[in-house]
């Protein structure tokens, strides 16, 4: 093609594109934009409405301060940043929501009450035929929700990082049926619950699901009933925590569905004084003193861990223990390697199930449950 038309087509082009932006101003329609846009969200404003009209890609920036009410982010791409645990999420005022009913009208509302009504602080939602993909939530705190403060579920590629998620009343952060998940710097502490949890759903009975590589990392967990929950999962890591002053520390939870729940790892953690005591429930005998527990899996890794003086009188008691799942299944091809695990009580290692081809190799420890494990 000569230049001179290469030229001609050039201006061409630029002419109708300049005519099509005069036609959409006259007519009150802008151009479509970019992803990749900021939302600056300042105390007071709704973090919903940012998050209602942001696009995949684009980014919601909370200034310092308090916001009340809950969120939901329905937008794949999106993230949610604030500005350390000085940006808060707490639940809504009972008195300022009276003050404006109208409000709960608007599509911003509705996203906000659908989270607030299940009782969480930030709702991350997909579903099972579309998860929802690509959703970061970072550097914010969370904090006095009835039920999660962070509560994901049907999504894929979630990171949520460097936030200070604590006393809520159930989990601090949960993720269900979900996969590829970052959950990694994150301090969880004194939440009802657990301060991380992972499962399939808590809403159904069923077989493991595939976390697709879930990762749970350089958390510190505090003060919850326990640390980390993992609940008829496979295919994840849980690594390099610290884990400390809960009731028990990591739980890796089956039961009799199929496939059964497992092939995952958990490694390089401090399981330190998980001490606690936390009562019965319908479900469980008390907790207290518990380390990482396996109960009901398969082909599990415990590695490299160090679990220190978790004493208590509980069947789940000492440092890492292996126990059968409250309907009765035992854990069966697991591997307990190269941990260090002393002070712990009733003893370090504890295997009292009836499970089949559970290894112990290469631990230090002074006592083990029945003896010759150490």
């Amino acid at each position: 093609m000569p230049t001179r038309r290469v030229h001609h087509l050039a201006a061409a082009t630029a002419a109708a594109t300049t005519a099509l932006t005069t036609v959409l101003t006259a007519v009150g329609a802008a151009p479509a934009r970019a992803a990749g846009e900021l939302h600056l969200v300042r105390p007071g404003e709704s973090i919903q409405q940012a998050v209602d009209a942001a696009l995949p890609g684009d980014t919601v920036q909370l200034l310092p301060g308090e916001y009340r009410g809950s969120v939901r982010i329905t937008t794949p791409g999106l993230t949610l940043r604030g500005a350390g645990r000085d940006s808060v999420l707490l639940p809504a005022d009972a008195t300022a929501d009276a003050s404006a009913p109208a409000s709960t009208d608007t599509p911003a509302a509705d996203g906000a009450a659908v989270c607030a009504t299940a009782g969480h602080g930030l709702c991350v939602a997909g579903t099972d035929d579309r998860p929802l993909a690509g959703v970061t939530v970072e550097a914010l705190a969370v904090t006095g929700f009835r039920k999660n403060g962070i509560s994901a579920t049907g999504t894929t590629g979630l990171t949520v990082r460097a936030t200070f998620v604590h006393d809520n009343g159930q989990q601090g952060i949960s993720q269900e049926k979900s996969t590829r998940g970052v959950i990694t710097a994150n301090e969880s502490t004194r939440n009802g619950q657990s301060g991380v949890f992972l499962a399939n759903s808590v809403d159904s009975e069923g077989g493991a699901l595939s976390a697709d590589g879930t990762l749970v990392s350089a958390n510190l967990l505090t003060d919850n009933r326990v640390g980390v929950t993992v609940r008829r999962l496979r295919d994840l890591s849980v690594e390099r925590n610290r884990i400390h002053g809960n009731c028990g520390g990591v739980f890796v939870v089956g039961d009799e569905g199929v496939p059964r729940a497992g092939a995952l790892t958990v490694t390089r953690n401090q399981v330190v004084a998980n001490n606690r005591y936390c009562p019965p429930n319908p479900r469980l005998d008390h907790i207290q003193g518990a380390g990482i527990v396996l109960t009901g899996a398969e082909e599990t890794s415990v590695t490299e861990n160090e679990v220190r003086d978790n004493v208590g009188a509980s069947p789940f008691s000492g440092g890492i223990v292996l126990v059968h799942s409250v309907v009765g299944v035992a854990n069966a091809r697991n591997t307990v390697a190269d941990n260090l695990v002393l002070g712990n009580g009733p003893a370090d290692l504890a295997d009292r199930d009836t499970g089949t081809d559970n290894s112990f190799a290469r631990n230090q420890c002074a006592v083990s449950e029945p003896a010759g494990h150490c």
